[in-house]
């Protein structure tokens, strides 16, 4: 029976029969590699996510609700693409939230943002 090797550095491995990895740092590298692209997925949604809930906190103030045009959404680099979730009215309008700061589109290109009391 062949010794076995490591599936990252290629070192032999000493231990349990079913050891894939020398090390918890081999083990670790090799997933990280093998994730590397859905991990880098998620951390740019989760960062544009963040960056939109700034933007938007940023609008309010220290209010609940206030007004802002499109324009000036779109020069601090707020991206319409991620939010994390939708709540329709009753009058049938659709508000757009990023955790607790939701938007409404109004006429105009202005947007209503408003801060989620339940959140």
């Amino acid at each position: 029976m062949s010794p076995k090797t490591c599936l990252e550095c290629g070192e032999k491995i000493i231990g349990r029969s079913d050891k894939k990895f020398c090390s918890d740092l081999c083990r670790n590298a090799y997933n990280n590699r093998l994730n590397a692209d859905a991990n880098n997925l998620v951390r740019n949604i989760n960062n544009a996510l963040r960056k939109n809930r700034r933007i938007l906190e940023q609008a309010c103030h220290e209010d609940d609700k206030a007004k802002i045009s499109k324009n000036a959404l779109m020069r601090e680099g707020f991206d319409f693409a991620y939010f994390t979730h939708i709540r329709p009215t009753q009058k049938g309008s659709t508000y757009y939230f990023v955790y607790e700061y939701g938007y409404l589109a109004l006429d105009n290109d202005l947007f209503l943002v408003v801060k989620d009391r339940k959140a």
